[in-house]
C-alpha cells in the first residue's frame, strides 16, 4: 500500500525497495559469483572469501529492504530508516568513487556512484524535508 499523504517517500521505499531486492539483495545473498561475472568483476582462483562476503552484504541488503517494504505504508512512522538508508548509500558512493579512483572495480560498478549519489540525495531530503 502507497501512503497518499507522503506519496513520494513511500514510492520511493517500494521502488529502491524492489529494485535492490532484484538487482542485488537476493543475487548476492544466493549467487554471488554469478552477480560478479554480470558486473564484469575478475573472478580471483579463490573464491571462498568473495562468496562468504557477498553472502553477508546481500543479508544485509535484504535486511534493508524488508525494512524498506514494512515502512513504505507509512514513511513518516519510520524516520530512522531514512536516516539508515542516508548514511548506507553516502558510504557506498564514498567506496564506490574510492574503486574508481584505484582502478579496483569495472565501469559498472562506477557508474553505481550516480545510482548511491542519487539515492543519498533522495534519502535526505525525504528525511528532513517531510
Amino acid at each position: 500500500m502507497v501512503d497518499p499523504e507522503h506519496l513520494f517517500a513511500s514510492v520511493f521505499l517500494w521502488g529502491a525497495g524492489v529494485a535492490f531486492l532484484l538487482v542485488f539483495a537476493l543475487p548476492l545473498f544466493f549467487v554471488p559469483m554469478r552477480w560478479a561475472r554480470v558486473f564484469q568483476w575478475q573472478l580471483p582462483e579463490h573464491t571462498d572469501l568473495a562468496v562468504y562476503l557477498g553472502r553477508c552484504l546481500g543479508g544485509v541488503a535484504l535486511a534493508i529492504v524488508v525494512c524498506c517494504f514494512r515502512a513504505a505504508p507509512d514513511p513518516t512512522a519510520h524516520p530512522l530508516l531514512f536516516e539508515l538508508l542516508t548514511l548506507a548509500c553516502a558510504l557506498m558512493t564514498f567506496v564506490h568513487i574510492r574503486g574508481a579512483i584505484e582502478g579496483r572495480q569495472p565501469w559498472t560498478e562506477t557508474a553505481e556512484i550516480a545510482l548511491y549519489g542519487v539515492m543519498t540525495a533522495v534519502a535526505l531530503q525525504i528525511r528532513w524535508g517531510l
